[in-house]
């Protein structure tokens, strides 16, 4: 039937690229069943955006277990025409479906994937409530194992001591209670076991769990033997104990993974916040803390966090984050705003319909993501396990051979006991449970990574660039001096009402300095990266931005650096800026110089050069006057000379450069700086612990290597005494998981400790 549905879709690479079929088939959906979804209300409710043309939705479906379900999740658009493309996160049994609402609906798309065996989870009174836990029934496996294995072992008691010879007679009771016992353990509580190796034997697979459950069989079949035909107790107690002791580590193994795992989308550590108007004052607030029927203020280029309607102010909204299309859409006063929209002109005002999902927002950020990565690590992963297994099977071949010659009785317990103790478990999770937990502690000190690759291309720098504005230099003390014609007080507010549509710096630093009047409207409004703004503010043309860009001629050379007016294309003077760098700067520059080439590149006048110069060291190169294509060619430049590049910028008029580097950090400091363009948001408060989180980075690696080895050791060691039948199998269903619990103790101990030592 799974054949039927996969064949006549095209979809038969499926059975190429799986060990693990999928349980999938196709269901009659009640006529009815998703009839809900049809109320234009509840898909209000559930979507994450929709325009003229798609919706946007993430369903969650616990029936998804395990990568072939990945697969078929992933091709619907080929079952419905409608779906344009659908992505799976595994972890969190979810998918997010894009679907042409013209040709489909929100309820046929329900019921496709009830239709296929994924029926979604849709509980509209408690959206915001915990999913479904997972399923119990490993715990009662689990139950089960345990109370018949604790039983074997006390009715066992007399074997192990010694039985009087008038106490005979309740030999064959013991025996008869212990094969009794183990019934539903080799019936219920392995199950698991069976299921796994079958399905990958369908496959012509051989995954890690086949050599257990052929253990498992073997140490039954063998006791059975023995207790029937009355020539001895068996091994009942060691088959239920290792069943007892897989299904243990099995539990703990899954809750450490997701105590571990990096929740990056739910994080009250991202750090990136967004203005809030409050009793009339403009407050920075983080994503985390916005409430329903908050208002927002949205500056240009920001990104719209959350579900709102427009208030106040025109929108011209560039969706192409969501959807890949990068025309605006213009957006009139009382319509709906979806998140992940950015603001192409000058300043609206959003009052919040839905509070902040920073899943979505990360979703967002990692939809170019190359996946290539991922597939690659799965294949070796795969075929890691598949030459493990072989070699365990072979080597335990070639150990029942030998002792079949010299000790037959040794020989049954050589077999099994390779085929438990042998586990590349340890050798698979090292890598995952170190670059999680090395994500969690970054983003625990505002450090917030797009992905885990990130780890390994931070370790690998050589190079680092600086921006100044903004990341140097400390946006919150500015001494600002006005030189020209004076300005009146309403062009003072002209000024001001300008600036603070923009999020720069320099811009920033205006609005604080001349204030904004709420009530100027503001139309027409552009910014050119790295040159200026200009629109008419309460009916007049008025521009701010460098030399160049301002209409008219200024005789006076650059000096430090400076943002000219002009009103009406008149010019009329310039704001002289007095930078004051971080005062944490000379310590982090002494520290990164003794292990990387620094670089900065900045777009302002080069006043301030000789005085950055001494501040970053003669061997520092130190740019000026530099436009966005001139970040991004430097950066270029050192690439071509085998420099691996980190580049640090406010992410406003770097995003080419970030892109282009190898690692791209763009800082933050109470604003929106969320761009595709960077591979890590950094909080400003944070910077002088770069040195710190690079040597975090590089640590990741160390850790990993050491648990490689530490594995290897573990299996060489465990087959050499299985080998020489002195390992007992319940002895070996006790080291096989106990060697991927300290895999996990060792990664997550290690990185802890390393950030300890290294006080982040």
């Amino acid at each position: 039937m799974v054949y039927q549905l996969i064949n006549k879709n095209g979809l038969c690479e499926y059975y190429n690229l799986n060990e693990n079929p999928g349980i999938s088939q196709r269901i009659s959906v009640r006529k009815d069943k998703f009839a809900f979804l049809d109320d234009q209300k509840i898909e209000q409710q559930l979507i994450s955006f929709k325009d003229d043309s798609q919706i946007h939705i993430t369903f969650y479906l616990p029936q998804m277990h395990c990568s072939s379900c990945l697969y078929l999740l992933e091709n619907l658009h080929k079952l419905n025409k409608g779906v344009i493309a659908s992505k799976v996160n595994f972890t969190r049994k979810e998918v997010a479906i894009r679907f042409n609402f013209k040709e489909t609906s929100l309820r046929k798309v329900a019921e496709l994937l009830t239709s296929i065996g994924y029926e979604p989870y849709i509980s509209l009174s408690d959206l915001k409530q915990a999913k479904p836990g997972v399923n119990k029934t490993l715990i009662y496996q689990l139950g089960v194992a345990g109370f018949c294995f604790a039983n074997i072992m006390l009715m066992s008691f007399p074997e192990y001591l010694g039985l009087e010879s008038a106490e005979k007679s309740l030999q064959g009771v013991f025996r008869t209670l212990n094969f009794i016992l183990s019934l539903p353990v080799l019936l219920y509580s392995a199950l698991p076991f069976y299921e796994s190796a079958w399905k990958s034997l369908k496959h012509k697979f051989l995954n890690i769990d086949a050599p257990i459950a052929l253990a498992i069989l073997m140490t039954f079949v063998r006791s059975a033997y023995e207790v029937l035909s009355g020539t001895g107790a068996g091994y009942f107690d060691s088959m239920t104990g290792i069943v007892f002791f897989m299904l243990a580590g099995r539990i703990l193994q899954q809750k450490t993974h997701q105590q571990l795992s990096f929740e990056r989308d739910y994080t009250s550590y991202f750090p990136v916040a967004v203005t809030v108007i409050k009793n009339k004052e403009e407050v920075p607030v983080a994503l985390p803390d916005i409430k329903l029927n908050d208002t927002l203020l949205i500056h240009n280029e920001e990104l719209i966090p959350t579900d709102g309607i427009l208030t106040k102010g025109k929108a011209f909204i560039d969706y192409s984050f969501v959807t890949g299309e990068s025309l605006p859409v213009m957006k009139d006063t009382g319509e709906f705003i979806y998140a992940g929209g950015k603001q192409t002109g000058g300043t609206i005002e959003v009052l919040v319909m839905k509070e902040v999902a920073q899943s979505y927002l990360t979703r967002l950020w990692n939809k170019d993501e190359q996946t290539a990565t991922e597939e690659k690590s799965q294949s070796f992963v795969q075929g890691l396990s598949r030459y493990f297994t072989y070699i365990v099977l072979s080597v335990a071949l070639i150990g029942a051979v030998y002792w079949s010659f010299y000790d037959s009785h040794k020989a049954w317990n050589v077999i099994t006991t390779v085929l438990i103790v042998a586990c590349p478990c340890a050798l698979l999770l090292s890598n995952s449970f170190t670059n999680g937990n090395i994500l969690t502690i970054l983003a625990r000190n505002k450090f917030y990574l797009r992905n885990a690759q990130a780890i390994e291309d931070m370790a690998g720098i050589s190079h680092i660039v600086f921006d100044k504005t903004g990341t140097l230099t400390n946006t919150h003390h500015q001494d600002i001096v006005y030189e020209g014609t004076l300005l009146t007080k309403d062009q003072e507010q002209l000024v001001g009402t300008l600036a603070a549509q923009s999020t720069h710096p320099l811009s920033k630093a205006l609005t604080t300095y001349l204030k904004r009047n709420t009530k100027f409207e503001v139309i027409g409004f552009s910014e050119v990266k790295g040159e200026g703004i200009e629109g008419f503010v309460n009916g007049e043309l008025v521009a701010l931005g460098s030399k160049r860009f301002i209409k008219g001629k200024f005789t006076k050379p650059d000096e430090g650096t400076r943002v000219y007016v002009s009103v009406e294309n008149k010019p009329l003077g310039y704001f002289r800026f007095q930078n004051h760098y971080r005062e944490t700067l000379p310590a982090l520059v002494s520290d990164l110089k003794k292990q990387f080439d620094l670089s900065v590149i900045s777009g302002d006048g080069p006043a301030e050069k000789e005085n950055l110069q001494n501040l970053m060291g003669l061997k520092t190169n130190v740019l000026f006057e530099q436009s966005p294509a001139d970040k991004l060619s430097y950066i270029q430049q050192l690439q071509t000379k085998h420099e691996n590049v980190m580049m640090i910028g406010d992410g406003l008029n770097d995003a080419g450069a970030l892109k282009q580097s190898n690692v791209g950090i763009a800082l933050t400091e109470n604003t929106n700086n969320f761009t595709p363009a960077s591979d890590a948001i950094l909080e400003a408060a944070q910077l002088s612990k770069l040195t710190r989180f690079i040597q975090l980075c590089r640590a990741n690696k160390q850790i990993v290597m050491a648990s490689f080895i530490l594995s290897i050791v573990y299996n060489i060691i465990g087959l050499f005494f299985a080998l020489q039948g002195v390992l007992s199998p319940m002895i070996a269903a006790i080291l096989m998981p106990s060697s991927s619990i300290s895999i996990i103790l060792l990664t997550f101990g290690s990185s802890s400790l390393a950030a300890r030592w290294l006080k982040l």
